[in-house]
């Protein structure tokens, strides 16, 4: 049954990293009707958010708890949500929507369940959204992904009808209306993209370049994480690591924090492909897509063909001043002319729908099944320990309580030593095959 007019509505995020819960615990309070009651759960693995990066994000919940595959599911089996938000990689969506169809057979009334991206979508998109599909909602934050989207559904013969536009639901804050003193010019680093040393070093030393040559102005770092701590993508090579070796000019410093805060003093937003773009243009903020590197797929940049953002550190050394291209930005989902406040009224008049529906909703019906994809799905289920008919696989971690300080230790230990495995020797053992 809807929610009442009494009964606050009771929403479920489930999220893997701390930009996806960013996405989906603000997703969710921007598509639920009222005050919602917001629980969180935490998916245990090699991106959970740790306390800093939490309170980074700013997005708190009425509870918040960091669970397996197995006690997530049987959460959702004993507990009476209106609403479910999987705000994960493709995979985890994908085995997240067998494992809730097996678990909610015998339920009368499950919750809606609503899925979607964190950001630009630039690559892998007919994976990603086929891995998506079986939600009843799948947003999307932009017409362009939107059209994108319905056509790669109805191109293999899948239901198109959850795909349903919104926007970015982290968008926001005082549009810029001019320049701060000192003028700010920060750079949006991204965890893997570019993934070379090399490059990512090309782009640390322009940056201080930068700095030198505008002694006036004011130069930002600004970074995802904290080196040992991981986000959505696995960072290889902080920069905070680069940067030690070089001499940094007075005006020129490292920050972390909300990217909203850091926008509120920003004059000029470069990256080489990050959100934080779509997040800077919506405040009419100058702001500049990197080509130092190629236009290139790998790095995602491509995606901002046409907008007018497009230039290389030479130009900026020199003043230049981007000008975005508005019919650009309307398709991007950057809703800077004053809509924002609409953009989830489609989602939310479609959850409504669906909470309204006589006798429950129907069962979730993904794309890929056994028969369908025999290949392929099995191992997905797989990695996130469930059986090709959605139950949890023997020997699958579960635990029916937080884990003892001996458990906690080791289980730190275990994500220190992997993440030394990806920063540190993993790269040392590329450069040792290239040679």
């Amino acid at each position: 049954m809807p929610p009442s007019s009494t009964k606050p509505t009771r929403i479920a995020v489930l999220a893997d990293s701390d930009t996806r819960w960013k996405w989906g615990a603000l997703t969710a309070r921007r598509i639920a009707p009222g005050e919602p009651v917001l629980d969180g759960f935490l998916l245990r693995g090699r991106a959970t958010p740790t306390a800093r990066q939490l309170a980074e994000v700013g997005v708190p919940a009425d509870s918040l708890t960091e669970v397996t595959v197995v006690e997530f599911l049987r959460a959702m089996a004993q507990g009476s949500y209106d609403i479910l938000v999987l705000s994960l990689v493709g995979g985890g969506v994908q085995a997240m929507l067998h494992g809730l169809k097996r678990v909610w057979e015998d339920v009368p009334e499950r919750p809606v369940v609503v899925t979607g991206y964190v950001g630009v979508v630039y690559e892998k998109l007919a994976d990603g959204l086929l891995l998506r599909h079986g939600a009843d909602l799948v947003l999307a934050n932009s017409r362009q992904d939107a059209e994108r989207f319905r056509a790669v559904y109805e191109g293999v013969g899948a239901d198109a009808d959850s795909v349903t536009e919104v926007a970015l639901p982290f968008l926001g804050g005082a549009p810029y209306e001019g320049e701060h003193d000192p003028y700010t010019v920060v750079f949006a680093a991204q965890p893997s993209v570019p993934d070379s040393r090399k490059d990512r070093t090309y782009l640390l030393e322009r940056l201080v370049r930068h700095a030198r040559l505008h002694p006036e102005r004011e130069v930002l770092l600004k970074l995802r994480s904290k080196p040992g701590e991981h986000t959505t993508h696995i960072e290889e090579l902080p920069y905070q690591r680069l940067a030690q070796k070089l001499d940094l000019p007075p005006n020129f410093s490292l920050v972390y924090g909300n990217m909203g805060e850091v926008l509120d003093r920003t004059d000029l937003l470069v990256t080489i492909s990050s959100t934080a773009a779509l997040e800077s243009l919506h405040r009419r903020i100058p702001t500049v897509v990197l080509t130092d590197l190629g236009v290139r797929e790998v790095l995602g940049n491509h995606h901002f063909v046409g907008s007018g953002c497009l230039a290389s550190w030479d130009q900026l050394d020199s003043g230049h001043r981007p000008a975005p291209d508005e019919e650009w930005v309307s398709r991007q989902g950057v809703v800077a002319d004053g809509s924002y406040d609409t953009a989830f009224d489609a989602a939310k008049e479609r959850i409504a729908k669906l909470l309204a529906q006589p006798g429950g909703r129907a069962p979730l019906t993904p794309y890929y099944t056994p028969a369908t994809a025999p290949g392929y799905l099995p191992g997905i289920l797989a990695r996130h320990h469930l059986g090709p008919d959605g139950t949890p696989s023997p020997g699958a971690p579960a635990h029916d309580k937080e884990p003892g300080p001996v458990r906690q230790i080791v289980r730190r230990a275990a994500r220190g030593a992997y993440r030394h495995g990806v920063q540190r020797v993993a790269p040392v053992i590329r450069r040792m095959g290239e040679l």
